[in-house]
């Protein structure tokens, strides 16, 4: 590992150590934000402003260093914002997040993965270049594949930025809204799994295999007629 990358990992942990600090454990769970649930409200009622962007700016932070909470934080400013602001908020955070956590991935660790499985990335490759959005978007509707999973994973292959925003912005928000609209009966949740039931996320399972079966049969068929 070269002086940049060593210097940009010490300073990555030192983040963690902040965030750690600033988060200390139990902040981020769902018992704790009920807690606070009306000072936080009374809050954002008199700083508006000032509330989103300290919102938005935590949101970036967990979902960037990969932070166990961003569903609660999720649950909270479906409480704290209306629908319509908490979905900007959380939707471009919780992007701007990944984003940033794949490009850690890829500046530290994808030139070595890259050269180190050489063939298998060859393949891996070629498959991203021609189907990773079908790939990303899949991924990112599955509940069962973490979030900080996905972002490590793209981060050692090719995919652009570009595509891999939008893809994420776009496989996200159907997530971000369920979470959103759960956070305004704050008081009546128990447990996270109170929000996804097996039969939604089945739905969420095969809307997003939908395009790659619907490109695999395309495929298949023009092969065919060929």
């Amino acid at each position: 590992m070269n002086v940049k990358k060593l210097l940009f990992l010490c300073a990555l942990l030192g983040a963690f150590a902040l965030a750690f600090w600033l988060l200390p454990p139990g902040a981020l769970s769902l018992d704790s934000v009920r807690a606070h649930h009306q000072a936080l409200l009374a809050q954002v009622q008199r700083f508006p402003l000032q509330s989103a962007a300290l919102y938005f700016a935590l949101y970036v932070l967990v979902s960037a260093l990969s932070i166990p909470g961003a569903a609660i934080l999720t649950l909270l400013g479906g409480a704290l914002f209306t629908l319509w602001e908490a979905t900007l908020l959380v939707s471009f955070a919780s992007t701007l997040g990944a984003t940033l956590a794949m490009l850690v991935s890829r500046y530290l660790l994808r030139d070595w993965v890259q050269r180190r499985f050489a063939r298998q990335m060859r393949t891996v490759n070629e498959g991203m270049d021609r189907d990773g959005a079908f790939y990303l978007f899949a991924l990112r509707l599955m509940p069962l594949f973490p979030f900080f999973m996905v972002n490590l994973l793209a981060g050692l292959t090719r995919l652009s930025v570009g595509r891999y925003w939008w893809v994420s912005q776009l496989a996200m928000l159907p997530a971000t809204i369920i979470f959103l609209n759960a956070g305004r009966e704050l008081g009546k949740l128990t447990s996270l799994h109170d929000i996804l039931s097996p039969g939604t996320i089945i739905a969420f399972t095969l809307l997003g295999l939908l395009p790659l079966a619907t490109r695999w049969l395309f495929s298949r068929f023009s092969h065919t007629s060929l």
